[in-house]
């Protein structure tokens, strides 16, 4: 299948959401209640006839791609550089879960059941969260490479915030899947940032 720099900046949107919930948990102790669900629920679509079928529309990305925005701009805001790393760091991740199929078949089989709960509950549910969390730390955690979020300890303490920042990772990695089957690599990060941006302003 063709993809096009639209496609890629769109699951590339996904990354930088993720990650910039991240960063809203760890340093207020709560995220925007749209753009989680719409990162979490990505997790459940397997099967999508479309790159922007994986979040429902373009508008559900309008955080990942603003944040985009702010990193390839150099706009100098606080949160703009812990984002960005957290984002670098998910698609790392996603290359080291590329060659562990024996671990990819587990997290599959976990995320059946994961999406049977978000069905009955909802996928932001407090169950659902849990169920996530639960699946990356008896997967992902075992890789050596991880992703170091900072904040407010006090907000990181708190377990349901705890599982929450662990699920949006799963989720980041799962759109930085996406993000690497459209083309996208870390060296376009880095030289073609100006032709990302203007897939950016076709979304």
């Amino acid at each position: 299948m063709q993809y096009t720099t639209k496609d890629q900046v769109t699951a590339l949107s996904g990354v930088f959401q993720a990650a910039s919930l991240i960063d809203q948990i760890a340093v207020h102790g709560t995220a925007e209640s749209e753009p989680l669900e719409t990162i979490i629920q990505s997790l459940f679509i397997t099967s999508p006839d479309t790159v922007v079928d994986v979040y429902g529309n373009y508008g559900k990305l309008s955080t990942g791609r603003q944040v985009i925005k702010d990193v390839f701009t150099h706009r100098n805001k606080p949160t703009s550089g812990r984002v960005a790393g957290y984002a670098l760091g998910m698609t790392h991740l996603e290359r080291r879960l590329a060659r562990r199929p024996e671990v990819l078949g587990v997290i599959s089989q976990r995320l059946e059941r994961s999406k049977d709960q978000a069905e009955h509950f909802g996928a932001t549910h407090e169950v659902v969260i849990s169920s996530l969390a639960s699946t990356y730390l008896d997967t992902m955690s075992s890789f050596k490479s991880r992703i170091q979020v900072t904040g407010d300890r006090r907000n990181l303490q708190v377990p349901a915030n705890a599982n929450k920042i662990r699920a949006l990772i799963f989720a980041g990695i799962r759109s930085a899947i996406l993000w690497r089957q459209t083309g996208g690599s870390r060296l376009h990060l880095l030289i073609s940032r100006k032709r990302l941006l203007e897939g950016l302003n076709q979304m």
